[in-house]
């Protein structure tokens, strides 16, 4: 960990390294099948890596119009879209960044049909289906959970709205590994098998773990290939999680250390303002060198600065006691951090750091008052 010393705190520190094995795994998978493997920005929009991840994948997908324009601006190739409901003023836009563009419903895609035609840009347009399988078992999580907005069911698929339509697009995974991808592919081949085979190409959306290390690569692949097969599809995937898994770092320092029926550490880094998802989900992320309470001789429950009672990161060992000063890293903070940050009590943003192969560090965003006042009016 001595080589966090070089690094601000607080600071995502993003490893070019190991982001370029991720990259070099998906760029496989993509030889050998002829998918097309898109970054997910709703997970990661570092661009300052944009230019090297564009060298291995085949563009971006957007939730949004600030996104589609960050992945057209600063990593080319493919750009495409998806959001439960587009406004109005902002189509005109999307049509002119887009190569594709998913509507959630058909009735969405009757409502822009001809906005998009006027663009004069060749827009492939695809809808959202949802399959009504899935095997998330958080409903926050899940976009097929009953009631959820998320795509449209078989039921409410009209044939008449759907000229014109040339892909469907399916997101019913979170962290889950291709087996579970392979199930919902049946699902999805035997409720709209009748409508893939007119289409040009079929997305699987994201949550695929593809570069964690228990993942079934081989599994994927079969997958990839059953509906290249059977229908002719182009097969595109969008990870976000499976792009830069594990490959970042939040280096935080201890503040201050005190008792209260526990070991409690004030570190300066928030669960609620630079890690929302350990609050969400919710989780503990892993922290270098330490272990579960109780492991270690020390065990504290460390908290960020805020006035947030619950701004709790968890309760960790350590061989040492902690005391101010102290630098703690926490791993695979590249994925929904940097995205989610706040300014919550005017807590400063981490900085944003690029970690070299040679070792060097790259301090490539630096945040400070005006990064906070000019968001509130």
């Amino acid at each position: 960990m001595n080589c966090f010393d070089q690094v601000p705190t607080p600071s995502f520190v993003v490893d070019e390294g190991l982001l370029k094995r991720n990259l070099e795994l998906l760029q496989s998978i993509q030889q050998r099948t002829g998918c097309k493997i898109l970054l997910a920005q709703k997970a990661f929009s570092m661009y300052r890596v944009y230019p090297l991840i564009g060298r291995y994948l085949a563009g971006t997908t957007a939730s949004s119009l600030f996104e589609a324009r960050l992945g057209r601006e600063e990593m080319g190739g493919e750009v495409h879209i998806y959001s439960p409901a587009y406004r109005e003023d902002e189509m005109d836009q999307i049509a002119s960044i887009c190569d594709h563009i998913v509507f959630n419903s058909p009735s969405q895609w009757m409502r822009f049909r001809n906005q998009i035609q006027a663009s004069g840009r060749s827009i492939s347009c695809g809808i959202r289906i949802n399959p009504e399988y899935s095997e998330i078992e958080t409903d926050l999580y899940n976009p097929c959970f009953t009631g959820s907005r998320m795509g449209t069911t078989l039921a409410h698929l009209d044939p008449a709205q759907m000229e014109g339509i040339e892909g469907l697009h399916f997101h019913t995974m979170c962290e889950q590994n291709s087996d579970t991808l392979a199930r919902t592919i049946q699902v999805v081949d035997e409720k709209f098998g009748h409508l893939l085979q007119h289409m040009k190409w079929i997305n699987f959306g994201g949550g695929h773990h593809i570069t964690r290390s228990d993942y079934d690569v081989e599994c994927l692949i079969r997958s990839i290939t059953f509906m290249q097969e059977k229908y002719g599809l182009q097969v595109y995937l969008e990870p976000g999680e499976g792009v830069v898994l594990n490959t970042g770092f939040l280096v935080t320092s201890v503040l201050d250390t005190l008792q209260n029926g526990m070991d409690l550490a004030i570190v300066d880094t928030s669960a609620a303002c630079h890690m929302p998802d350990v609050l969400e989900m919710p989780y503990r992320p892993p922290l270098l060198g330490s272990g579960d309470p109780d492991e270690y001789p020390y065990t504290y429950r460390l908290g960020g600065p805020t006035c947030l009672a619950g701004d709790i990161i968890g309760d960790y060992s350590f061989p040492h006691p902690l005391k101010p000063g102290d630098r703690l890293v926490f791993g695979d903070m590249a994925l929904y951090t940097m995205v989610k940050t706040n300014t919550f009590n005017g807590v400063n943003l981490p900085s944003i750091v690029l970690q070299h192969e040679d070792g060097s560090f790259e301090i490539v965003k630096q945040f400070g008052y005006e990064d906070f006042k000019s968001r509130l009016s």
